[in-house]
């Protein structure tokens, strides 16, 4: 659903494992960003022809747009309002046509998981709540996989801007 060569946002990009990795492999013009200044000096010392922002996806300003946008086990770990918020964040810098997909929750709610023995905040809204949202920022979801096998159970929203 991208152009060949298309500019691709990844939100959260961490260390640009396995992620980030494959949109450069792929050919795509790849800005990541992630709070975490250890993670983006990993990440620019990987790919370092590519843009990468320590930014927080809460407050995300790059002034410019994106083909495409994806969250991968990062935009779940912001708690229900704090997602809200990202998602305008997010759908402004899209450009119209553009595609963004995110790991959410199954259903609506709050868990704590654990990663190695530490635990690990998720939330979720509900899918009618995405839809809403979503729609009220001028997109529509294409396609939604609660606990998608294919993806090591993730949940996988799949969203195009209008335009």
């Amino acid at each position: 659903m991208l152009p060949p060569g298309g500019a691709v946002l990844d939100a959260g990009c961490g260390a640009g494992e396995p992620i980030a990795r494959y949109l450069v492999e792929q050919g795509f013009d790849v800005t990541g960003i992630d709070f975490s200044e250890t993670m983006i000096d990993i990440v620019a010392s990987r790919f370092p022809d590519h843009r990468w922002i320590v930014s927080d996806i809460r407050d995300l300003d790059l002034n410019r747009q994106f083909h495409g946008v994806i969250g991968w086990h990062s935009f779940f770990h912001l708690t229900p309002n704090e997602q809200r918020g990202a998602l305008a964040g997010l759908a402004n810098h899209l450009a119209a046509g553009g595609v963004m997909m995110l790991t959410v929750g199954p259903t609506a709610g709050e868990t704590v998981g654990h990663v190695c023995g530490d635990p690990v905040y998720h939330s979720s809204l509900s899918i009618a709540e995405y839809t809403r949202v979503l729609d009220d920022l001028g997109m529509t979801i294409v396609r939604f996989v609660p606990e998608d096998p294919a993806c090591d159970l993730a949940s996988v929203l799949l969203a195009r801007k209008q335009g």
